[in-house]
Parts: structure tokens; sequence; C-alpha cells
């Protein structure tokens, strides 16, 4: 069975005993900072180990509870699959265990356990009493069917149990996405001395590897994983789920901040324009007006914003979802489906959240009509819900898909076989419109460099690939290019790709000086001047001299014999044809020279050619003719 990677997150109010459980499970003190231990507050995210086995791996984040850190609060369970809702038995549900709850709820948390703390402060007659009156305020949350826990951290009463609970609760749980693309949303930066930068975070999803390339977004800096820890263990890898340490060579701690995201993919979208559903909390205390000024929190980042409504000017109340837009301040890189937190910067209070129905949101008027069309954009025909999935990843293998479209496997088989939908290399979907439009972009590029080499034979295969693939999967890039000189529209020769109707060709105004150097090197026969010279003499200057040099060789008209000489070819060929008829099958230096009255200095290059050109064989001091 593949190990699987999980992280639980403990929330609750302040002073409710989160960081002692932590301890308790864990035998790890999460309160590493001095103000931290001067104020007995968490301030900063703590992480411990809860549990490994062969099977499962359980990491735990400490959550801050102080309404001043909700920021780190709301970047610690963006990442979590199970949260421990920690209340205090002698204090019960207080008012920032409430908006915990509301962020939980939002960010689309559905795993909980409640853990009753201290509760040894309590009459054992009064427990029964505590229980009921939790349960009563966590009606209509993600918490309401959540069981219930006993622990005191001090005695370590409930300990054992709860453990157990998390365990056995989360190897019922399927993992977070490992074989996607690796994503990161960075909680922490700092450096270790003679080692540099690290960032800290929990993988999203997908996996990274030691000495992987890789992105900062949306900065777009280019880096490297020079090592990786999981719980200050050196790893070869972490998966989606783990907590993880990376070392990253090519970038300072000053380039980065919370709320940056490690990519290994430049196919996640950055963006300032967000279409979204919200739904808001029940209690807001005062009205989200339009345009109004928000801090939306995704993933690990903090950005200003405005919120834009299409269907109404203000928002005091509602209990369903609202289609609305978030226009930011600065880029954030999302998705589909990505959750999110909206806050009012002034006076502070959670607004509500949501999830990302497009990331790639565009100006729209006022009115039903545009309500409309977030609708559509929302339930997402399956058809168009692959297509954004295709056209977001623009390659993605048959169970990617129904992870990333959420449809079952025989409606999402019957949609791929619209003719819209393209399979190749038997195993990856793309969409047809994607592979025209990557052929049109290579058939501009490669006509761009005809138009600026026309003397060679075309584009590297290879190069015309690299110019593309931080865009599109290699592996599709390398079908459209096959597919295109399968259907005749590209061609090949060697590992250069053209155009299907191009030929190579000297430019047409330096033809005439190309013609006159070729007639000078035909007219000196045998006895040839340095190619510099010709070139010299026909006035082609030193810029077009190596492309056309390569473009006469590769089309016959010279041959070279060594970096200096080079012979006409018919020149060359009929010497070949002289030497074969004044030779038997093999022959000596001195029988080529009588033949054809060389001296040295171009016998033995011109002889040295008839080898690489398998014309001959060199057997001792003689030569066998091989054709």
């Amino acid at each position: 069975m593949e190990k699987r990677f999980f992280t639980i997150g403990m929330a609750g109010h302040i002073d409710h005993g989160k960081t002692s459980l932590t301890k308790a499970l864990t035998n790890v003190d999460t309160d590493r900072l001095k103000e931290e231990k001067e104020r007995q507050i968490s301030i900063e995210l703590g992480f411990a180990p809860l549990y490994e086995d062969n099977e499962i791996q359980i990491s735990v984040i400490d959550v801050p509870g102080h309404e001043r850190f909700i920021r780190q609060m709301i970047a610690g369970v963006a990442g979590i699959d199970l949260v421990v809702l920690v209340v205090a038995a002698d204090e019960g549900v207080m008012p920032q265990t409430r908006e915990h709850l509301d962020i939980l709820g939002f960010l689309g948390i559905k795993n909980g356990i409640v853990a009753i703390s201290k509760m040894d402060r309590v009459e054992e007659e009064f427990i029964e009493l505590v229980k009921d009156d939790i349960m009563e305020e966590l009606q209509g949350t993600v918490f309401e069917n959540a069981p219930f826990m006993l622990v005191d951290s001090l005695s370590k009463k409930g300990i054992d149990e709860l453990k157990e609970m998390i365990i056995s609760t989360l190897k019922e749980q399927e993992m977070r996405d490992a074989r996607g693309a690796f994503r990161l949303p960075i909680d922490q930066v700092f450096t270790v001395k003679g080692q540099g930068t690290v960032v800290r975070g929990t993988v999203y999803e997908g996996a990274v590897e030691e000495g992987q390339a890789l992105m900062i977004m949306p900065k777009g800096i280019e880096v490297r994983a020079r090592q990786l820890q999981v719980h200050h263990k050196p790893a070869q890898k972490a998966y989606a789920g783990q907590r993880a340490a990376i070392n990253l060579s090519g970038v300072t701690k000053e380039d980065l901040e919370r709320g940056d995201v490690l990519v290994s993919s430049e196919h996640f979208i950055v963006s300032k324009t967000l279409d979204v559903a919200i739904r808001v909390v029940e209690d807001l205390d005062h009205m989200v007006k339009q345009r109004m000024p928000i801090k939306l929190h995704i993933g690990t980042a903090e950005v200003m914003g405005r919120i834009v409504f299409f269907d109404r000017n203000e928002l005091k109340e509602e209990s369903g979802e609202i289609l609305c837009q978030l226009r930011l301040e600065e880029e954030v890189l999302t998705k589909r489906g990505d959750r999110f937190i909206l806050r009012r910067p002034s006076p502070q209070e959670t607004i509500g959240g949501g999830w990302v129905i497009d990331p790639r949101g565009n100006k729209y008027r006022f009115g039903n009509e545009t309500i409309e069309e977030l609708e559509k954009k929302k339930a997402g025909k399956p058809k168009e819900r692959i297509a954004a999935a295709l056209y977001e990843a623009k390659s993605l293998g048959f169970n990617e898909l129904i992870k990333r479209t959420a449809l079952d496997s025989e409606t999402l088989a019957g949609e791929l076989e619209d003719e819209s939908f393209l399979l190749y290399n038997g195993k990856e979907y793309t969409l047809l419109q994607l592979v025209d439009s990557i052929e049109e972009d290579m058939y501009d590029r490669l006509q761009d460099y005809h138009q600026q080499y026309p003397m060679k034979q075309g584009l590297n295969k290879a190069e015309l690939l690299q110019s593309m693939n931080k865009s599109f999967p290699r592996a599709l890039l390398d079908f459209v290019v096959e597919n295109a000189i399968g259907k005749g529209d590209f061609k090949r020769n060697g590992q250069f790709v053209s155009h299907a109707g191009f030929a190579p060709h000297v430019p047409k105004n330096w033809q005439k000086r190309a013609e006159n150097l070729a007639d000078e090197l035909k007219k000196d026969g045998l006895q040839v001047k340095y190619l510099a010279d010709y070139f010299s003499v026909a006035g082609i200057p030193d810029a077009l001299a190596g492309d056309l040099e390569r473009f006469l060789e590769e089309t016959g008209q010279v041959v070279p014999l060594d970096g200096q000489y080079y012979y006409h070819g018919e020149i060359f060929d009929k010497a070949v044809q002289t030497l074969k008829e004044n030779t038997g099958s093999e022959f000596e230096v001195g029988a080529a020279k009588d033949a054809l009255g060389l001296s040295r200095k171009y016998m033995i290059p011109f002889l040295e050619r008839l080898d690489a050109k398998g014309l001959t064989k060199r057997v001792d001091n003689k030569r066998v003719w091989q054709k």
C-alpha cells in the first residue's frame, strides 16, 4: 500500500490548551519564540510530528488562537486534513472559537474532533452538562456531528484515546493529490548558517524531490531544491499532506515572504481578478458594500483588494452563496476550487469565505446576465469542466481528470469521446484547439527562424521544444511536432524541423556574390586558397560567412578538406573519379599524388576527407576503396 501523509490542526480560543495538548500528544513544545514563552500564547504556527507507521504519517499544526494572530491561524488551517477543536471544559465555546469555526467551514474542512480540555478542572457530574452546552453551540457548523473526546494535558487523561481516534480517522481518509503538479504555499522563510535560504510549508498537492527545479510564484523566481527536511529529518522527497522545509538555491531570504508559493510548473494561474462564490458569517457587525476594501486570505497569502457585486450594492445577511468578483492589488497564484477567507481590514472582522470559480475573471456588466454567466461557470457542465481542467493543465491523464472535474469515470469516458478532446501517447488527454494553437505558434516560430536564417535546414527540434516548455508539457509539444510532420505541415531533416515547403537558400541580395565565390573556387580547381580569402574577395561579411559556408557544404556545392581548404563540389567529385580510374582496389599516398598531381598540403586532407565520407578506409599505409 502506498504511504499516505496528513497534517492536522489544533484550533480554538486562546488559553484553551491547544499548545499543551499538542505537547501531550507529541512530546514537542511548539511555542518556540521568546515572546510566546513570556506571554504564554502562540504567535507563530507551531509544528510537530504526531505519528508514523508503514501506512501513514501525521503532522500537527498548533494554530494561534488570539484574534490578533488570525492571519497565522488562516495560514495554518488552509493546508490541513483534520481539525481538533480544543474547547476548555471550564469555559466552553468562546467568541474566538466561533470565529475559528466559521473559518474552518469556509475553508472546506470536513473532518473534525472536539477535544474538551482541562477536564480535571470541572467536577465529574458537570462534564455531561458542559458537553451538552458545547454540542448546542456547534449546531450548524462543520463540527455538529464530530466525535467528542475528554482530555487533560497535565494528567494525560484521554491523550492516548484521542491519538488513536486521530490515527483511525485519517486511515479512513483519502490523502491529498500527490500526482499533480507540486504546490507549497510558503508560511515561513528563514536562513540557516552555511546553508542559505529555507522555506517551510504544507505541501498542498504533488510531490517534490531533492535537486528539482522549482519556481517561486507569483514572483517568477527560478530556484532549485537543494535539500529537503520533514520534521527536521533529511528526506529525498516530500509529498502532499506533509510539512516540509526546503533549502533553496538561487534566492535570498529577502526575496521571499509568507504568501509566496513554491511550484514545479508554470501551469498554475497567477491572477488579480477572481470570479468567486462566497458565503458570509451569520452575525456580521457591519454592512458589506459594493467595491468595499477587503483582505483576502488564500493559501498563506494575504492580499488587499475590493469586492465587486453584480446583483446588489450592499450585503448584511445572506444564507446562500453569492456570486461576485474579487479585484486584487497584487497577483495571487490560484486555481478553480481553491478556498479562501475574506476579512474586513478596518474594523477588523471575518466577513466570510468561499471558493474560486475562475481565476481568470473578466470585467462584466452589472445585472442578471452576468450572474447567469457566473452560475454556468460555477455549475460547469461536464464538457466545460473537462475543457477548463485541460485548458489549465494543458494535458492530463484519465485519473487526474476524474479528480479535477469531480466526474465519475463513466461520465468522463463518455464526454472524452467528443471531438474537441484528443488522446495522445495512449494515456494523456488534451484539447484539439490547444494542439492547433501550439502548432500555429510553432509555425510562426519556424517562420521567424527561416526568415532570420534562410540558409539553415531549420530549427533544431530540441530548441523548438525548449522555447515553449515553460508553457506546455514537453510530451505534448513533442506530440504536436510529430503530428504536424505526419500531416505534412512540417518536415524533418535529421534533428532539424522546418515548414514543409521550405528549402534552404541564399538570401536574394547575396545570391550573386555567392555565385561568384563558387565560380572562383571552381576555377581554381585543386589548387585552392583558404576559403576565407574567397569570402573576402566576394565581399561577403563575417556575419554571413558561417551560415553560407554551412549552406554550401550541406547542399554539396563545396566539400571541406580541413577547416581552411575547400573544393568545389564538382571538382571534388572529378578528383575522386580520376583517382579511382588511376588506382586499383587499394593505393598508397604516392600513387594518389601521381594521379592527381597534388602537393602534400592538399593531398593528406583530401585523403582524410575520403576516409571521413566512407569512400576509402585506411589500412596501415594504404587506402582501400569502399564504394
